[in-house]
């Protein structure tokens, strides 16, 4: 595990401690920096430390709490153990926000082992190392909040997704069961489900299908990453101690 941090100063008592993977870009930035926004010091995790002290400062500069740590997910338990030291050495966490994936589409017939075997690791495996790590602080403190980022793509499948949607799919019943699990000890466990939304990773896709898509949707427009940390910001709040085990789909009615 490869892990870099940069302390900005010690949390203060009242504030809850959040992680956010994939935070470097997109809807994982989005989210960090929606989650110290709403007062919460936010611990930012992505491979490279670049695009991490960028968003760090921006936090700081508008009078929020973060600090950032780098971390290879695709290494095995590197997460999972990331997890547990952060909530260690900080001694407690509140909410954690499984965001990181990877994509490696391709249809099934031509879909090798190696591709379906690297986003099942990524986008499933480790999200169950993480949220097993931050099981034992949440019942300690009898406050959690476990947020993973799903896809309508694991609800409905999707052609060319045979190994993202079977991930997205394995998320939902991973964070049901969590739900069941932890729930009387105050620890809720809820699924985001975004639809198509404007991020890097979907640019090169959404520039040869975006006309024709928004005609699908409901709200006749893509998502935006605010849209989904939004739903996450609540999810994480208190007024959403009651609602565990839930699938929010976020797609501006691409699905109904």
């Amino acid at each position: 595990m490869t892990s870099r941090s940069r302390h900005l100063w010690s949390i203060p008592i009242d504030r809850r401690l959040a992680i956010v993977t994939g935070a470097s870009r997109g809807i994982g930035r989005e989210v960090a920096k929606r989650l110290a926004s709403d007062g919460h010091h936010v611990f930012a995790i992505a491979r490279s430390a670049d695009n991490l002290e960028t968003l760090v400062q921006e936090v700081v500069d508008a009078g929020h709490s973060a600090e950032f740590r780098t971390c290879d997910i695709s290494e095995g338990h590197a997460l999972g153990e990331l997890v547990e030291e952060i909530a260690e050495t900080s001694g407690r966490l509140d909410i954690l926000v499984n965001n990181a994936g990877i994509t490696r589409d391709g249809l099934l017939l031509r879909m090798s082992d190696e591709d379906f075997d690297a986003v099942i690791g990524m986008n499933l495996r480790a999200v169950f190392g993480a949220c097993r790590a931050a099981a034992r602080p949440m019942m300690k403190s009898r406050f959690g909040r476990i947020i993973n980022v799903g896809s309508v793509s694991g609800i409905s499948g999707n052609a060319g997704q045979a190994n993202y949607s079977a991930a997205k799919a394995g998320l939902i019943g991973l964070t049901k069961s969590i739900a069941k699990e932890l729930g009387a000890k105050g620890v809720t466990a809820n699924v985001v489900a975004p639809g198509f939304i404007k991020t890097d990773m979907t640019e090169s896709l959404l520039s040869t299908i975006e006309s024709e898509m928004t005609k699908r949707i409901a709200m006749r427009r893509l998502g935006e990453p605010a849209d989904i940390a939004a739903a996450v910001s609540y999810l994480a709040s208190e007024g959403a101690s009651y609602l565990t085990g839930q699938v929010l789909v976020v797609d501006g009615g691409l699905a109904i």
